[in-house]
Parts: structure tokens; sequence; C-alpha cells
């Protein structure tokens, strides 16, 4: 267990689960050593999350709570759901405590909950309130958020919409190496690193472990015309997928990978990408600068397709719906793209303006200020409504 001093500052994150929930929170812990050197950052996590890997990786202590996942339909799982978050969240209050935290930072999802849970007095014995922020990432909030919103010092979303109150707009954390990256000053190294052709417009195809399938198929099928328009790929089908490739001859390199380990070389190497609309997916995309074809999940309640509008309203993307995806699609759509530069030009100047890199920063400055007691812990110091800081992109 981690214990503290009073002259040292001490932030606790909580975001634990899937790469959604723990890059954002590293960005930020990262981002808050840097701002503030000699602050104390406690990440939260379980033992089923990614971050048991990618915390102790980025070097900071992790402390394990009990995990509550909510059910969605009535079972024996959540009859005893009250049970497990008292549990859980009487364990994050004493890691609270045992940090002498200045300041919780929650990213939602299962590890948030508790953690929000916890800051407040008299719940599970705590006296005294610890100062909250929450982040939202996607387009629509989800349980943990809206739950820890209520009371919380300061709200902040990726987007505006997200259904929190007094959320002010300041996109996703990023790692450094995605808000450092010069695509221009890295083409040819990342090109080569793939085996990629060095001077042929290249399209950047990848999917998710999930959501990899139908544009697989897709982008395969409009394998050999794209080659004979003269553009490469570099194209992550997923480690449990594999794909056929007929390219024309004379034509530039198709590259099928099943997994990319340095997406900022990727980034580096494409002119354009097809991709899914997750929230970091589409943060990541615009905060290089890169046009993209976004292709939502069809599934679930359209979170996909609202995280991608604002980009794609800027004039940094374009939207295609998983049921109208196909081989044709996706030449009638890249092929004019990538064969126009000043359109290409426009819509990546455009799509860097939508995005956020400065998000981590702007998110460290707020959490320092509040485990130091300044004006951020008011609640209030935001001006009412979600698009308090709309505009403010880089």
């Amino acid at each position: 267990m981690v214990t503290g001093s009073d002259s040292t500052l001490s932030v606790v994150v909580a975001g634990g689960g899937t790469a959604g929930h723990v890059e954002p929170a590293l960005a930020v812990a990262d981002a808050v050593s840097e701002l503030a050197p000699g602050t104390r950052v406690t990440v939260l996590g379980t033992e089923r999350g990614l971050e048991t890997t990618l915390v102790p990786e980025r070097g900071y202590p992790l402390e394990l709570i009990p995990p509550v996942p909510l059910p969605r339909k009535p079972s024996a799982d959540l009859a005893r759901l009250p049970g497990r978050l008292r549990q859980s969240v009487r364990r994050a209050r004493a890691i609270l405590d045992a940090c002498q935290a200045d300041v919780v930072v929650g990213f939602g999802g299962y590890v948030a909950l508790p953690a929000y849970l916890a800051a407040r007095p008299g719940l599970v014995g705590g006296r005294t309130r610890t100062p909250v922020i929450v982040h939202e990432a996607n387009a629509s909030a989800g349980l943990a958020n809206k739950v820890g919103a209520r009371g919380a010092d300061r709200v902040l979303a990726a987007v505006p919409g997200s259904g929190l109150p007094r959320a002010e707009v300041v996109g996703i954390p990023l790692r450094r190496a995605i808000t450092d990256l010069d695509r221009s000053a890295l083409r040819a190294q990342a090109r080569a690193s793939f085996g990629l052709d060095p001077d042929a417009p290249t399209v950047l195809v990848f999917g998710g472990s999930q959501g990899a399938h139908s544009l697989n198929t897709a982008v395969t099928e409009a394998a050999r015309d794209l080659s004979a328009a003269g553009i490469g790929v570099l194209h992550a089908h997923g480690p449990k997928n594999s794909v056929s490739v007929d390219r024309a001859e004379g034509g530039p390199d198709y590259v099928a990978v099943p997994y990319i380990t340095r997406m900022d070389l990727a980034y580096a190497a494409a002119d354009a990408v097809i991709c899914r609309a997750g929230a970091m997916t589409v943060a990541e995309v615009s905060a290089v600068g890169l046009p993209a074809l976004y292709v939502p999940l069809p599934h679930g309640n359209g979170e996909q397709e609202l995280n991608a509008l604002p980009v794609v309203e800027a004039g940094g993307g374009m939207l295609l719906r998983d049921a109208e995806l196909s081989a044709q699609a996706v030449l009638d759509r890249l092929v004019p793209l990538l064969r126009d530069d000043s359109r290409l030009a426009a819509m990546s100047a455009a799509a860097g303006d939508a995005g956020h890199r400065d998000s981590a920063g702007r998110i460290a400055r707020i959490v320092v200020d509040t485990a130091r007691g300044g004006a951020g812990t008011d609640p209030h110091a935001a001006r009412d409504g979600e698009d308090s800081v709309r505009g403010q992109g880089r």
C-alpha cells in the first residue's frame, strides 16, 4: 500500500478495464508528472483489466480493487451487486486514505464508479471528501460517469453532447507518441519499416480486434483496383483473422499484418485512413491530421457515429455506415481523395483542427489546480452548459 506526506501532491487515477479507459488515464498521469514533478500518481485498477500490464510498464504504482461489472439483466449477479459494490468502495476508500489523495480523476467504467463513491464522505466510513474530476471519452456517457458527475468538482468530456451536466469539452488525452507526431518528418522511415512504396498514396486500414471483419472483406475485395489506381495499403486485419489479397501486377504494395504495435509509424506512413469510430480511434486519427473514412460499428446505441460526427462535420473525415460498406464504396470514396492533393491537404488540416492535441496538458492543469485547492475545485467554475470550451481544438 502506498503512503504519502503532506508536502507532496497525491493524485489517484481511476481508469482500468479496456484500453479506452487505461490509455487516457496514463496520458493524464504522464502530463501531471511533467507539469508538477514529484506528484505521486497512483492508478486504481482490477486484476482483470489491461492496466495490470500497461500501468507497471509506465512506472506507476497500481492498486487493485474488486471489479464490479454492472449486470444488464435481472440475475443472481444483480442481487449480489450491492454487497460487491460496498466491498469495492470500501477498498477504494482505504487506498484514498493511505495515499492521502488530494484528488480522484476518473475515466468511467467499473473501476471509476467505486472510486467516485469512495471519495464521498460517510458512505463507507470516510470522514472527509476527496475532490473528484470526471472525464467522459465517449459521445454518450456511461452509468459510472453519470453517477460521478453528480457533485464532481469538474466534469470534462471529449465531445459536445455527452449528456453530463456542466461538461467542458477538452478532447481525449493522448500519449506523447501521438501528440508530438510529425508525420512528414517520419514518413520515409515509417514506410520503409512496413515495406511500403515510398512514393505511392497510401491508405491505412484497421478495425480493432472486434470490428475488423467487414472492413477486411471490403478492402481486400478492393485490393486489385486500389493497386491498379496506384494506391498502397497498410492493413492491420486483427490477430484472429487472415486475409487473401489479389494485387494488380506492378502496383504498389499491399501490406497485411495481424497487428500494429507502432501506431505512430502507421499514421506517419499513411495519407488517409479507413477505420471504425471508437472514441480513442477518432481522437488519435484527428489529432495527427489524417483524413479518414469512418465506418462506425453497427452495434449499441449509435455511439461510434456520434464520436465521428464532429470531425466529419468539420471536413476532416467521411462517414460510411457498415451496411453500406463494400469494395465499390471504398473505391468511390478513397480513390478520388487520394488522387486529389489539394483536397487531401484540406481534409488533413480540418482533421487536425478538429483534434485536441493539448488535451492531456489541459486536463493535467485542472488536476493539479484541483489538488492544490485552487479555483478548479469550484464545481461551478465553468460556465453552465456542455459547450463552455467548444472550439478550442488545438
